[in-house]
């Protein structure tokens, strides 16, 4: 089993979140759908910073969610790597973000939408719970957190990257904590954060051929390489992935 130096069985997942996009755009409105918006000269830049800093890990795999704001923050995060020529960049979409509803009440300002996106997070263990009447926030942990399973079970890696979305990556450290779907709001997913997640494996207790976590911990969690001290980051995720430029 492959596993972290000095460990047995233990592995290392680097959570990451896509840097800067503007969900405004002229592009964006004209195509209905924020699926396809792209880093923007500011996101390509925090994408630059966290791979600076990520720059000396040795990855032994890299995934994204498919979309091209994580596709474009995981290339940049590979690019400035000092020994990535034996990686190639996988796509699970069982780490795609989160999606909301049609929101049936206009809403009259960025601020605003933010605002009850903010709130849907808070309600998001409530049974049933939906991101503004779209996805089930029960249901996208369970998918998210199933990737990560398939991930962890998989042999001859321990270190990986993976590149997603805020919520997904509340989602999956609230589940990190033990917590469900209780801690999701406690997690702030600045742009282009870098989360370290470590897992211990040990063989499955039935017997059966392969892997299971035993033990899961978080250690740490949204680190911002282009502002380690957040000075000046007085805006939660959310109003500053809505904030004007």
């Amino acid at each position: 089993m492959a596993a972290l130096p000095g460990t047995i069985g233990r592995r290392r997942i680097y959570l990451m979140r896509h840097g800067h996009v503007d969900y405004f755009a002229p592009s964006v409105r004209a195509a209905g759908s924020t699926d396809h918006v792209p880093l923007t000269a500011l996101g390509r830049e925090q994408a630059l910073a966290s791979g600076a800093g990520l720059s000396h890990v040795r990855f032994d795999r890299a995934l994204c969610s498919g979309l091209p704001r994580t596709q474009q923050t995981a290339e940049i995060v590979i690019g400035e790597n000092t020994d990535a020529g034996h990686l190639k960049l996988e796509v699970d979409a069982g780490f795609v973000e989160i999606k909301g509803g049609r929101i049936l009440e206009p809403v009259k300002s960025r601020e605003e939408l933010s605002a009850r996106m903010a709130f849907e997070f808070d309600r998001a263990a409530e049974p049933g719970a939906r991101m503004l009447g779209g996805d089930a926030f029960a249901e996208v942990q369970e998918r998210a957190v199933g990737s990560m399973k398939r991930l962890l079970a998989e042999a001859g890696w321990h270190t990986a990257l993976v590149v997603a979305h805020e919520g997904t990556n509340r989602l999956l450290l609230s589940w990190m904590t033990g917590a469900g779907l209780r801690a999701v709001q406690a997690f702030e997913q600045d742009l282009a954060c870098i989360n370290v997640l470590d897992f211990d494996m040990v063989p499955r207790v039935d017997g059966a051929v392969g892997t299971e976590i035993q033990r899961r911990f978080i250690k740490a969690v949204n680190l911002t390489p282009y502002n380690y001290t957040k000075h000046g980051m007085n805006m939660t995720a959310l109003e500053a992935i809505f904030a004007r430029s």
